[in-house]
């Protein structure tokens, strides 16, 4: 299982590693899923991916529960408008693939937004419990 884990995670890791450079491909969450499964695997791999600039530290905000960063989640909502609003606007020509695409875009968007915790809102009520 060990070997399995390990492609698995270095699949992620080039998965996002092409989302960073691809308009529309989420890179963190393939961060995310990669140091899980280096977790199981290879420590040495798994704090490489932690320590990697900017995508390092959402990877351990992630495991500590804090969520995404403010303007991360007004990028990320952003990033679905634009591109949702691309395609179902433009690139598609059927009218039941525009409407999947839009409604899909709909619940990405609701689910950032609401269920996705905000860092900031994170450590503000931490803080206040602890006082």
């Amino acid at each position: 299982m060990r070997v399995v884990y390990l492609c698995s995670g270095l699949g992620c890791v080039a998965i996002g590693g092409v989302g960073v450079v691809v308009p529309g491909l989420p890179t963190t969450v393939f961060f995310i899923m990669a140091a899980w499964f280096f977790s199981r695997s290879s420590k040495r791999l798994e704090r490489w991916v932690l320590n990697l600039p900017g995508v390092g530290i959402m990877v351990s905000d992630y495991r500590a529960g804090l969520g995404m960063p403010k303007r991360a989640k007004t990028v990320a909502i952003s990033c679905i408008v634009i591109a949702v609003t691309f395609s179902a606007g433009f690139a598609i020509g059927n009218p039941l693939v525009r409407l999947l695409v839009a409604a899909l875009g709909v619940i990405g968007v609701w689910y950032v937004a609401t269920r996705v915790p905000t860092r900031e809102n994170v450590l503000a009520e931490r803080s206040a419990t602890e006082v």
